[in-house]
């Protein structure tokens, strides 16, 4: 088996909840994408077109800058990246996180969190972030409560 890495963002502490679960029922390590600068209530309103969630994810060069830069990518095989889905994609802290490390040659599986909406054109809006030889595939929306049992059994059918 492949060593495993479950790197996340999470906004609201949803995102967060499922990845804690999958790292643990996938036997993987946990690395949480933080942000320099945390978005608070006011920042996420995405009915505000002036709030730093909707300016950011209007302006498709956006990159916020990250807290650190401590995933240790190389050591891994493939990462299981999550995040909670804004705008039918992944938040640009994702482009971010992508694009601070080297993941030539790695499989990136994606999985997300989503008040409504499935992964949509995520993976083409995340490849241009990655090397050429980086596979990135669309994984799944996990709401709601998941079993161990059954995120296990999504994990191995992914990595």
């Amino acid at each position: 088996m492949s060593k495993t890495l479950v790197a996340y963002f999470s906004a609201g502490g949803t995102t967060a909840r499922v990845a804690k679960e999958l790292a643990q029922a996938a036997g993987a390590n946990l690395y949480e994408i933080r942000p320099a600068v945390p978005y608070t209530k006011a920042d996420l309103n995405w009915m505000d077109k002036k709030s730093r969630s909707s300016v950011e994810m209007n302006d498709k060069s956006s990159r916020p800058v990250l807290a650190d830069r401590g995933a240790n990518i190389a050591e891994y095989d493939t990462i299981l990246l999550g995040f909670p889905i804004w705008w039918y994609v992944a938040p640009t802290i994702i482009n971010s996180f992508l694009e601070s490390y080297d993941f030539s040659g790695k499989k990136i599986v994606l999985f997300a969190t989503s008040g409504g909406s499935g992964l949509g054109k995520t993976v083409a809006g995340l490849k241009p972030s990655v090397a050429a030889d980086t596979v990135i595939t669309e994984g799944k929306v996990l709401n709601g409560r998941q079993t161990t049992a059954s995120l296990k059994a999504w994990a191995e059918t992914v990595i």
